[in-house]
């Protein structure tokens, strides 16, 4: 089964009812760039609140996102990732919504992002990152969206699983470029994705390993290459996400 595919066309039809929202002000954080770069003495965490996967079902369904974030934040996260997918990964805008009013520092939107409407759905919501996937996007649609997040004001995430991608995230002269470790058309996930990938960066973005990480001796593998890990499922099940953030902190 080709997930991707199958998110994508539901996607389309929950942009086709989304209403266009007026643009309103942007949320105050600092540059999640900027402090990665500012601060490359350790690996950075993108702690993720994740209530569902499609491969993994559910994680954490009845999850506080607002004391999940802050426990985040108060481990010293450098910025928080939300799912707001609401299908196939059970959560919504509302949960950013929640987030970004209880913490300071950067949030990223998590989702499958293919219109604009949901680049302003989600600055309006709070986010200062977006996602953009370059397998659920045409060359020329990644092109248009980025230019336009870019001109919102927001960060953005450039993601990628191979080579060929990667190449075209570098392409845009991507600030942030995120390796997937997990395969969006089977899910499956191996943290030598970005170790290979690694070896094939071009640019002085920010490039951030994703998925896959529960162990720092996992992060070790990584840090050569990769300023940053984004955590999902590993925190979401931890008692005290807190501790399991300062573990992934490894230095560089």
């Amino acid at each position: 089964m080709d997930f991707l595919e199958t998110i994508i066309q539901e996607k389309k039809k929950e942009v086709q009812a989304m209403a266009l929202e007026e643009v309103k002000s942007l949320r105050k954080t600092y540059s999640f760039y900027q402090q990665i770069k500012d601060h490359p003495e350790k690996m950075h965490i993108i702690g993720e609140v994740k209530r569902a996967s499609p491969s993994k079902g559910a994680l954490n369904l009845s999850v506080n996102v607002i004391e999940q974030a802050k426990a985040y934040e108060e481990a010293g996260v450098t910025a928080i990732s939300v799912l707001t997918d609401e299908v196939f990964f059970k959560g919504s805008i509302e949960d950013l919504r929640k987030v970004t009013t209880e913490v300071t520092i950067p949030v990223l939107c998590k989702d499958f992002i293919i219109d604009e409407k949901q680049l302003i759905r989600a600055r309006n919501a709070g986010a200062t990152i977006i996602l953009l996937i370059v397998s659920a996007l045409s060359k020329s649609k990644l092109e248009e969206l980025y230019k336009k997040a870019t001109v919102l004001g927001l960060e953005v995430l450039v993601e990628v699983h191979d080579a060929q991608e990667l190449a075209i995230a570098e392409s845009l002269s991507a600030q942030l470029i995120g390796v997937n470790n997990r395969n969006l058309k089977t899910f499956d996930v191996s943290v030598e994705v970005s170790q290979k990938l690694g070896e094939k960066q071009t640019t002085t973005a920010v490039y951030i390993s994703e998925s896959g990480f529960s162990t720092s001796e996992q992060v070790e593998r990584v840090k050569e290459k990769y300023e940053a890990v984004l955590v999902g499922e590993s925190l979401m099940r931890e008692n005290d996400p807190k501790e399991k953030v300062r573990e992934l902190q490894v230095l560089r």
